[in-house]
């Protein structure tokens, strides 16, 4: 069965190769960008989602963007945006950032330097909980020389120092500065309905429905091919069948068990590259009911290793993804440049792992085959997001592979909003789940690093280990690769061996697109740094192409 879905994945595959790159086309048009879940933010220092990241990178400019080479590493190949230009201070301890006198904010007001020192602040205020303060630690402060020019200090030389600057997006203080801190800010007309300095600027937000965003018409950098951009959220079913009817332009990511089902559409491109999502089964390891204490089964390390030695992971991938995916190997992906896969697994052995429960005390078996120790039996719930049909497949083949070892996992189904709500209360025992890499591994120190070391509320198992928050900060704050490398790999290493989850796989980049798109260049790591610069094919053009009038 399983070959047939490689052959119509090739066929699609090498199809999306030649037109994507180069293709020119007219200007204007809107296009539909399926989604299967909503934004959770809509601001820079909040969203977590990738649904929130995406609109939300549309609309606010950073200072610089990485290049298509996705080096973090200096500031080589970083691409100019609300920074004009930057200069270096003789002991690399300062950036000064110039901004563009020409960037405005959508409501016509200049985008000033005080902006940038507003957005740090708002990051670095405990009370607001954002998880960009996690990558932040770095920076001291960040000083308005002019209205034009902003100079930020670091503590320390970092081979990331100017990534780690371009992750604070500024912000209209005309618009926000009033606005208090906390939960809030998240919830103010200004944060749902955001003024931003982008390409593209804010229309509507249905939540749960349908989002809209439009071309600036004067933007400093240019118009946007595109009009609008219309992005629809729906149960994925119903929007691969709007993709197939051709009423949705574009779905990201595409499951690879879906992919099989574009072969009869003509008018459906598959495009691919490499992956920056890993999944994981990540275990609570506070209880739900007093996070105070430790899981009653997950605060158990030999309890967590056991478990993952009876799931088959290579067997999960398969089910899930066939040939279009790796299987997993820790909190990374292959494509990021610190990517180590030589670390020692936890190995699949289900004979290893019936012996370690047994020592563990958990022997006895009722009559529904489940283990018990006294009077507890080994269960527990899993949450899956609905949004997810890969996730719902892996945690599937994951629960019969439990069942077998004598362990019940209970599939809890959510969408995706409730799901997120359920996560940052900690109101579950495990949770089905997926990390979008960038090219950096910064991103470490906030989803797996404890609290006290990242400042961050990503860490969605509470996984806590000194030696391993002192491998990380060396790691991303070493001066040279081979330094930067060697600490990763023994945080890697002491997480695997942990293990605060059950790292499943490493996602291949799918998306489908309507062969009418003109896609000049394709970003992997985040496809829609390039949509200002996409067009709709003129011979192809639908009623919703007409350009709407000028609100």
């Amino acid at each position: 069965m399983r070959r047939p879905l490689r052959l119509a994945a090739l066929a699609l595959l090498t199809a999306a190769c030649g037109p994507t790159d180069g293709a020119s086309g007219s200007g204007g048009g809107t296009i539909v960008v399926g989604a299967g879940a909503d934004a959770d933010a809509l601001l820079p220092p909040f969203y977590q989602s990738i649904q929130g990241r995406t609109v939300g990178e549309l609309m606010f400019d950073r200072l610089a963007d990485i290049g298509p080479g996705l080096n973090v590493i200096g500031d080589a190949g970083f691409l100019p945006r609300l920074a004009q230009s930057w200069r270096w201070s003789p002991d690399s301890l300062t950036i000064t950032f110039a901004l563009d006198p020409r960037a405005r904010w959508h409501d016509g007001a200049p985008v000033r330097a005080g902006d940038l020192a507003f957005a740090f602040r708002v990051i670095r205020d405990t009370a607001n909980a954002s998880p960009v303060v996690a990558n932040l630690g770095n920076i001291d402060s960040v000083v308005v020389l002019d209205s034009l020019t902003a100079a930020m200090h670091f503590a320390r030389r970092g081979v990331e120092q100017f990534y780690h600057a371009t992750l604070i997006v500024p912000l209209p203080e005309h618009r926000l500065g009033a606005i208090a801190p906390g939960a809030a800010f998240r919830t103010h007309e200004e944060a749902l309905k955001p003024v931003g300095s982008g390409r593209f600027r804010f229309v509507s937000w249905t939540p749960k429905e349908r989002l809209e965003i439009a071309a600036v018409e004067d933007h400093y950098r240019g118009r946007p091919q595109l009009d609008r951009v219309l992005f629809v959220i729906s149960a994925p079913a119903a929007g691969y069948a709007r993709v197939w009817a051709g009423e949705t332009d574009f779905w990201e990511p595409l499951p690879p068990n879906i992919v099989a089902e574009a072969t009869p559409y003509p008018h459906v491109r598959v495009i691919t590259g490499p992956g920056y999502e890993y999944g994981f089964l990540a275990f609570n390891l506070r209880d739900p009911r007093d996070p105070k204490r430790a899981h009653p089964l997950f605060g158990d390390r030999e309890l967590r290793r056991a478990l993952t030695m009876a799931i088959d992971r290579s067997a999960v991938r398969r089910a899930t993804f066939d040939s279009l995916a790796f299987d997993g190997v820790g909190p990374f992906v292959r494509a990021q440049q610190t990517a180590d896969t030589t670390v020692t697994q936890i190995p699949f052995d289900s004979a290893a792992a019936a012996r370690a429960l047994d020592a563990l005390g958990w022997t006895a078996r009722g009559g529904d085959g489940v283990r018990r120790r006294g009077t507890q039996r080994l269960a527990f719930a899993v949450h899956v997001p609905t949004s997810s049909p890969t996730r719902m497949q892996a945690a599937t083949v994951i629960q019969e592979q439990l069942r077998r070892a004598g362990v019940e996992m209970t599939l809890r189904a959510l969408d995706f909003q409730t799901m997120l709500a359920e996560r940052d209360a900690g109101r579950f025992d495990a949770i089905m789940w997926t990390w979008r890499s960038t090219p950096s591994p910064s991103g470490l120190r906030g989803t797996w690093a404890s609290a006290a070391v990242s400042g961050s509320r990503q860490n969605i198992s509470t996984y806590e280990n000194p030696e391993f928050d002192r491998a990380v900060v060396e790691g991303l704050g070493a001066t040279d690769l081979p330094s930067r490398k060697a600490h990763l790999r023994r945080a890697f290493q002491l997480i695997i061996d942990d293990a605060p989850a059950v790292w499943l796989y490493e996602a291949r980049n799918i998306a489908a697109a309507h062969r009418r798109l003109r896609i000049p260049a394709w970003r992997s790591d985040a496809w829609w740094l390039t949509l200002g610069d996409w067009t709709i094919d003129p011979a192809q053009r639908l009623p919703r192409d007409e350009r709407p009038a000028t609100p």
